[in-house]
């Protein structure tokens, strides 16, 4: 398997390379060179894996044995989720008929990004290891700096991820003010030497920004190294494939239905993703373009909808207003409007629908990566790009679109901790989860035993306390104190007063940022 990128010019990467690079050298996004196909009879070989297996499987397919051989990848994997603390990783939760919570944060930072950046954190230190093999003179050994933005959850697992490993700095910005108190500490009071935050004042779309232009400054990439931990690394989306087959082996078991029986077959099966990067439900994509029998991917947003309106009308266009557009809303780690694992998707629809019947299959990526790239441009020079009619009736094959407003997402938050069906189990849910909750249950005409969703859920209700206790607020027979502490994890006492270690800049500046990094590495 090899890589290339979404923008047609570069070609022939291995793994190695694409997740090292982080970003291609033409700007644009690694993808594989072609989505293989999950094998013939997975539905029966699959359908009894535990996720460490299911990992090892659905991986082997994007990875060589040549660069990484099976039982190195095995170790990889087993190391990676050693560290979560449900023996399922990825667990399904019924919440009620036909509506499933995937819960994604189980891991040591209470995140989805967890899932995949403990791999991530792994591969680095690997292929590093690799490198530096027998090259003792410190000076002479290969080097990475790590450099991402967050808009909360990235920053803390990314640091998990890679805090303390050697020949590694890491270097994480996020907006001042625009991540919850909660995951601000869980990254500020990590006091590991390898391990940089950056506080920006501005939004994520300015950190992520930021972040771009490093990787396109050529002198200041090659000084230093650099490799990518944002969704734009190709590892992230590929380790996050995993728990969309995971989950669905586990809702045929909890069924007793036989994987791949004509009973199966009758179950219409929802994936929805609260989304910000695109990159979780991305993920969803390349499971269902594998073969995952898939009905829907259902994009539920916030109020920054960009995304919804594309995938209503084709047109993908900015707000106007301060902040870029940004919209402060109860679900902060969706706050964005320039999406980047967008782009991927982009590529395909593009390559599929854009391009020019005529044009001959050799000269196709070339021809989708041209209309990804001008799509781009005039994004960040018009505001907006038109897709038109072919390219939106595509992506509505499998692509479906919701929006929630912050009052939407507090009524969903309460209705489930205080149900009104006496059959139904109080669930604490946070924000971002309840964003794609809600949107289901507006998008999605019937939800029963035929027509399931599986809504995933990104964050641990305890990273967001302040929305969970505005839902609650005034709601009579409902204690917040009880109904969070009833949830709150033994790993967050004390976390608010630990020691921190952060750097200011008092705004979204590029060379700012390059004046930190070059202090810090020079220390």
């Amino acid at each position: 398997m090899q890589y290339k990128s979404t923008r047609g010019k570069a070609n022939n990467y291995t793994f190695e390379q694409a997740v090292l690079a982080g970003l291609s050298p033409d700007g644009g996004l690694f993808i594989p060179q072609s989505i293989p196909q999950a094998p013939a009879d997975f539905l029966t070989k699959w359908a009894s894996l535990s996720f460490q297996e299911l990992a090892l499987e659905v991986l082997s397919l994007y990875i060589d044995q040549t660069e990484i051989p099976r039982q190195d990848l095995k170790e990889l994997v087993d190391r990676s989720y050693s560290t979560f603390r449900h023996k399922d990783i990825t667990p399904l939760h019924q919440v009620k008929d036909g509506l499933y919570i995937l819960e994604l944060f189980h891991g040591p930072t209470f995140a989805f990004k967890d899932v995949a950046l403990q791999f991530v954190g792994n591969l680095f230190e690997y292929f590093l290891k690799r490198k530096n093999a027998g090259i003792e003179n410190k000076a002479d050994r290969h080097k990475i700096t790590v450099v991402g933005a967050t808009s909360g959850d990235t920053g803390s697992a990314a640091i998990y991820g890679l805090r303390n490993k050697q020949d590694l700095d890491v270097f994480i910005l996020f907006p001042t003010g625009r991540v919850s108190p909660i995951q601000e500490a869980q990254m500020t009071t990590v006091l590991d030497a390898n391990v940089h935050n950056v506080s920006v004042k501005g939004t994520f779309d300015d950190c992520q920004d930021i972040v771009k232009g490093l990787f396109a400054n050529k002198d200041f990439m090659s000084k230093y190294n650099l490799g990518a931990v944002n969704s734009i690394n190709w590892a992230r989306i590929l380790a996050q494939t995993v728990y969309y087959f995971h989950s669905y082996f586990s809702l045929l078991r909890s069924l007793n239905i036989t994987p791949g029986s004509e009973e199966a077959k009758k179950i219409h099966i929802t994936y929805s993703v609260p989304t910000g990067n695109f990159g979780d439900i991305l993920a969803g994509y390349y499971a269902h373009q594998m073969g995952l029998p898939t009905a829907k991917l259902l994009v539920a947003t916030n109020a920054n909808d960009i995304l919804y309106r594309f995938f209503c009308s084709g047109v993908c266009e900015k707000n106007v207003g301060e902040d870029g557009g940004v919209h402060e809303t109860l679900s902060p780690a969706m706050d964005i409007v320039v999406s980047s694992n967008f782009e991927r998707l982009l590529f395909y629809l593009a390559r599929d629908a854009a391009v020019d019947a005529q044009v001959p299959e050799s000269e196709k990526d070339v021809k989708a990566g041209e209309i990804v790239n001008s799509w781009m441009v005039d994004l960040k020079q018009k505001g907006r790009f038109d897709t038109g009619a072919q390219v939106l009736a595509e992506a509505k094959r499998i692509f479906d679109a919701g929006h929630v407003s912050d009052q939407e997402t507090c009524d969903t938050i309460r209705s489930y901790i205080h149900p009104e069906n006496s059959s139904q189990a109080p669930y604490v849910m946070d924000p971002h989860t309840a964003v794609g909750v809600k949107a289901a249950e507006t998008a999605i005409p019937k939800i029963d035993s035929q027509n399931i969703v599986i809504s995933l859920s990104t964050a641990h209700p305890a990273k967001f306390s302040d929305a969970v206790e505005r839902a609650l607020k005034d709601q009579e027979g409902v204690v917040f104190e009880e109904v969070f502490k009833a949830v709150l994890p033994k790993e967050f006492d004390g976390l608010m007063t630990a020691e921190r270690r952060v750097t200011h800049i008092p705004r979204a500046d590029e060379a700012l940022v390059i004046e930190v990094i070059d202090k810090e590495l020079s220390k």
